[in-house]
């Protein structure tokens, strides 16, 4: 009987030619493993294509990511990206391996920089203090105040996630970790722009927000079919009119204070400037925020 090789993966001997200097990875270590049941979250259901599956990064395999990430990069600045699922589920000493790790084989002349994407939902006082001390950019999940966020945001039994987010959002505040606002525009808070905006802005406290429109096909166990999206799902227009509401009220209130992705791709498009945002067929790679993954996190 033929049987997988489980060997890890080895650089080639000698760097292509065509290789880029850096390029951009998000990591999952928890693969699609999530503590919430968000409603429009494709990736859950993606559990369903690896039965058995522990999905847990072994510490050997976290080695040999963050060793080869290291050795492809020959750049000076090098970001290890964390992402899920929900990746804080792996628990703080995967973390601090992994801060080792990079330690190890990183080059004298390279500055290791560190970024995780989370639901907020399990961040507590010693979770905040490690992002502190190893400068973890952190992007968090947030859709807006209580009644427009807990709508689709649920946790596994169906209950409202809001308050768990905010206590988490309170911790990262309390220790001075930089963190980006991910709101998801979806059904429930894309006709109440100002609203959210001040929200973030006022309540939380943000200075960095990415809108991320929710348009989620029909789909059956994560698999998508046909042309029609869910009810969740934002249109063009909507999307349009949440961003000008939003820009009214930033444009004469917070420029230089308050940096909103899509403005800011914009202003660099209109300079002539790269944006700092590269998006492809499901994924937008963002520069200077804290990456994420369409519908995730």
């Amino acid at each position: 009987m033929e049987t997988l090789s489980t060997s890890l993966p080895i650089l080639p001997a000698a760097r292509p030619a065509q290789a880029p200097p850096a390029f951009h990875l998000l990591s999952k270590p928890t693969g699609a493993t999530c503590n919430l049941d968000c409603a429009y979250c494709f990736f859950l259901a993606k559990e369903l294509l690896y039965p058995g599956s522990r999905f847990r990064m072994a510490d050997e395999l976290l080695e040999n990511y963050i060793r080869q990430l290291i050795e492809s990069h020959h750049t000076p600045e090098i970001t290890i990206a964390w992402q899920g699922g929900e990746p804080t589920l792996m628990g703080l000493e995967f973390f601090r391996r992994s801060i080792e790790y990079a330690r190890k084989y990183a080059r004298p002349d390279q500055t290791i920089q560190h970024t995780i994407q989370t639901n907020g939902t399990l961040i507590d006082d010693e979770w905040a203090a490690f992002f502190k001390e190893h400068h973890f950019l952190v992007g968090l999940s947030l859709d807006g105040p209580r009644e427009m966020h807990d709508v689709y945001r649920q946790d596994k039994g169906g209950a409202p996630t809001f308050d768990k987010v905010m206590r988490g959002l309170s911790f990262l505040k309390k220790h001075g970790v930089e963190w980006n606002a991910l709101v998801t525009l979806n059904h429930a808070n894309v006709d109440h722009p100002v609203e959210v905006y001040r929200f973030l802005r006022d309540e939380c406290g943000a200075t960095f927000i990415q809108f991320i429109p929710i348009v989620e096909r029909l789909h059956e166990n994560g698999v998508p079919f046909g042309a029609a999206v869910t009810d969740r799902s934002v249109t063009a227009p909507q999307y349009g009119q949440f961003l000008i509401a939003v820009f009214e009220e930033w444009v004469r209130h917070d420029i230089a204070s308050v940096y909103v992705q899509m403005f800011d791709v914009a202003l660099a498009n209109w300079y002539g400037e790269p944006s700092g945002l590269l998006a492809s067929r499901n994924r937008v790679q963002t520069i200077g925020y804290a990456p994420f993954f369409c519908q995730c996190g």
